[in-house]
């Protein structure tokens, strides 16, 4: 979290598709997304990590064909008696290719009593040039509709975005069968599946919304088909939906 990335991640880069093949692709009517899985990008390295053009708190970015997946990511704080009720502090989007597609942080509506900079990354200062919640969830819900959510336990993001999202929309690598094992008969902890899948380490310091959504996203690419087979077990014949704001309800207490 915050302006420097919490840790360093050195990969070598691998060709993709050439831009006249990229070209065929699209005058064909297809996808980015198939086309980067034919070639099995991301699946051999994780050069998708790494982005000199992130922009923190940059909003929405402009002229980009975000595709049909995006993975999400939120840094909370905490609020009331002991900082121990989680609000949103900032909240980062990528597309299936790790490209950075939204990134804010985000003004509590409360008074902040626990800031958990240690974890989160989050500062006072940041909140000068914070954007208020309800911009904040405008955005995030209209780049979710009719979109492929995926998150590392995701509810607790959806809760302090006070936001909900179609479950057959929804791909949750903390809830992949294959990814149990690692949980120790819990859910398995980001860092841990980044470790053991994907042989990078992550949060070695004060989080990254951005990177911590970007190994989510490559979580799932590398293991997509099998994520195919598992949605269309239990979900069958589904059809998408959009993402809305909810009710209000309690807020998340988990402490990322």
């Amino acid at each position: 979290m915050g302006i420097t990335q919490s840790s360093k991640i050195e990969v070598e880069a691998k060709a993709g598709p050439s831009p006249s093949l990229a070209l065929w692709a699209e005058e064909n009517d297809i996808s980015s997304e198939a086309l980067a899985e034919a070639y099995g990008l991301g699946l051999k390295n994780n050069s998708m990590l790494i982005s000199e053009k992130d922009k923190i708190n940059a909003g929405l970015t402009e002229a980009l064909d975000v595709g049909k997946y995006v993975a999400i990511d939120c840094e909370m704080v905490g609020v009331g008696q002991g900082g121990y009720e989680s609000v949103l502090a900032r909240v980062s989007i990528v597309d299936f290719h790790g490209r950075q597609v939204y990134d804010s942080y985000v003004r509590p509506q409360e008074r902040v009593t626990d800031w958990r900079s240690a974890v989160s990354g989050i500062l006072p200062k940041h909140m000068r040039f914070a954007r208020d919640f309800d911009e904040v969830q405008a955005d995030v819900a209209k780049l979710l509709k009719d979109r492929i959510l995926v998150g590392h336990d995701i509810k607790h993001d959806l809760d302090v975005l006070k936001l909900s999202h179609p479950s057959k929309d929804v791909r949750d690598t903390s809830n992949y069968p294959a990814f149990r094992k690692y949980g120790n008969g819990r859910k398995p902890a980001l860092r841990r599946l980044a470790e053991e899948v994907l042989g990078v380490t992550i949060q070695s310091g004060a989080h990254s919304s951005i990177e911590d959504a970007r190994v989510t996203m490559l979580l799932f690419r590398k293991h997509k088909s099998g994520f195919d087979v598992d949605h269309a077990n239990r979900f069958p014949g589904s059809a998408g939906t959009s993402a809305k704001p909810r009710p209000k309800s309690k807020k998340s207490k988990k402490k990322k």
